[in-house]
């Protein structure tokens, strides 16, 4: 599975973007799909995760209440809405997905996923 991660940017703070991870192939609809970040200097980070048959989803601490992830199974695409965004934002985003049969289940551990796509640099000012 290729991912495609795109809508990255530079925002000032407090403002929005909206990353999108694509996948072709019908199959992407049975992928639980994760997105992480990696900012210069730091390890790289879980951010958001999102299960593919009841669109369960789990984020991080540091992104709650101002990220949502959510899906489009019909057009193979996870989205990233990113709201409210803080310099400490600033990074290189990156899609992951795995193959499962269970509906519900996501990860939030990079370890659990098989596929990544290539990144996309977000920038927030400030």
């Amino acid at each position: 599975v290729q991912l495609q991660a795109s809508g990255g940017g530079l925002v000032q703070a407090g403002g929005s973007l909206r990353l999108s991870c694509a996948a072709p192939g019908p199959t992407f609809s049975s992928y639980a799909v994760g997105w992480f970040r990696q900012a210069p200097g730091k390890e790289r980070e879980f951010v958001a995760a999102i299960s593919w048959g009841d669109s369960n989803t789990f984020y991080a601490d540091s992104v709650k209440g101002r990220f949502t992830i959510s899906r489009d199974n019909a057009k193979n695409t996870v989205y990233l809405q990113m709201n409210s965004l803080k310099p400490e934002d600033t990074a290189v985003y990156v899609c992951a997905a795995r193959r499962t049969s269970y509906g519900s289940v996501l990860f939030f551990q990079g370890e659990n996923y098989n596929y990544w796509g290539q990144g996309t640099q977000v920038t927030v000012s400030s």
